[in-house]
């Protein structure tokens, strides 16, 4: 049956990202090794292990001399370097190209046709927006371009050439492009807008402590319809489509209610009744995707001042795609507005009778 590789489009023919112990043994089956050798590529979100019935593949992403980056083949069972699967994992990776170690092939990744659907447009700019900003923050770092803002948080040279970055690469998408670092454009209220954080959990990157990542989302009527988080310190990838779907590291995800509450930062965390404990990652984009993917229950900023929409449109967007919800302090549904300034207070979890219950708590 048709499936979806990695975030990208429909796929053709069944080859999937291994995630589980019998798909690693699948794979090092067609491949003729023992399964410890691949183990590790199994939890790195910089390597892939694709498997279908008949074939297997063993990829890593790598930057290139020319400042790019490409998914290499190391190892494979059969030909498989131009099956749509293989391609849907680069070009969700931000990769510019293939590259086959076996026959030296290299196969150019090529963008989704100008007629497609935005999000899918969207979801490949995204992608490649984010190996843009990770080789730009990495460029940035210690430049000694740091100062505070009048909130008190940081600004630092490694947002600005973030911004830059993502910006540049998101251009030929032809609509609004609100960030944190720059003055909100007019957004007519019928036209999507896309809206990022070039680098969020600026305090935890200048501290060297994970996680920090690159947001964005494209919102449509009030609604994060696509959205990628990346966390730039680890390399895990998130994204997800409303009413499509969600995933982590190119592994279908999906909500699931529990006990672990996730938290903004703050002088003061409460427990609320409904948690059993309550995490603080210093970073707002990964934080929801957690909740994204099972990880946490829920996350909310019931009890602050709120969050700007730059911080949790991406997480929002991967949410939805994870069959979760996001209700405001009064019960209503979410809706984002193009405005980076404004506060906005909300519980994300996996239902919305646990979103509702987590809201009554804190209130």
């Amino acid at each position: 049956m048709p499936v979806r590789a990695d975030g990208g489009g429909t796929v053709t023919e069944t080859m999937w990202v291994a995630a589980s112990g019998e798909d690693l043994r699948a794979v090092a089956r067609l491949l003729g090794v023992g399964p410890p050798a691949l183990a590790a590529e199994l939890l790195d979100p910089g390597a892939r292990l694709l498997v279908a019935d008949d074939a297997a593949a063993h990829l890593r992403r790598r930057w290139t001399d020319e400042g790019t980056t490409e998914a290499v083949v190391l190892h494979r069972s059969t030909h498989v370097t131009g099956r749509t699967a293989l391609l849907a994992v680069a070009s969700a990776w931000g990769c510019s190209s293939v590259r086959d170690t076996g026959t030296g092939r290299v196969l150019d990744v090529e963008p989704p046709p100008e007629d497609a659907p935005l999000t899918e447009r969207f979801a490949h700019l995204a992608a490649l927006a984010a190996t843009r900003v990770e080789m730009a923050v990495a460029l940035a770092r210690d430049t000694g371009r740091d100062h505070r803002k009048d909130d008190g948080s940081w600004s630092i040279a490694a947002d600005e050439a973030a911004h830059a970055a993502a910006v540049e690469v998101l251009a030929p998408l032809g609509v609004p492009v609100l960030s944190e670092e720059r003055a909100d454009p007019s957004v007519p209220e019928d036209r999507p807008w896309v809206v990022l954080d070039p680098l969020d959990g600026t305090g935890n990157f200048r501290a060297g402590l994970p996680p920090w990542a690159f947001s964005a989302a494209l919102v449509d009527r009030g609604q994060a319809v696509a959205g990628l988080v990346v966390d730039l310190s680890s390399g895990r990838r998130w994204s997800g489509t409303a009413g499509v779907g969600a995933w982590r590291d190119g592994v279908p995800a999906r909500v699931r209610e529990g006990s672990t509450v996730v938290a903004p930062s703050g002088r003061v965390v409460r427990v609320p009744s409904t948690a059993a404990r309550v995490r603080v990652t210093g970073c707002t984009a990964v934080d929801l995707c957690l909740v994204a993917d099972g990880s946490a229950g829920a996350w909310h900023d019931l009890d602050r001042s709120g969050t700007h929409v730059h911080d949790v449109a991406g997480g929002l967007a991967v949410l939805a795609g994870a069959g979760g919800v996001a209700l405001t302090p009064d019960g209503a549904p979410l809706r984002l507005r193009p405005d980076t300034g404004t506060l906005i207070r909300f519980a994300a979890a996996a239902t919305d009778r646990a979103a509702r219950d987590l809201i009554a708590a804190v209130a």
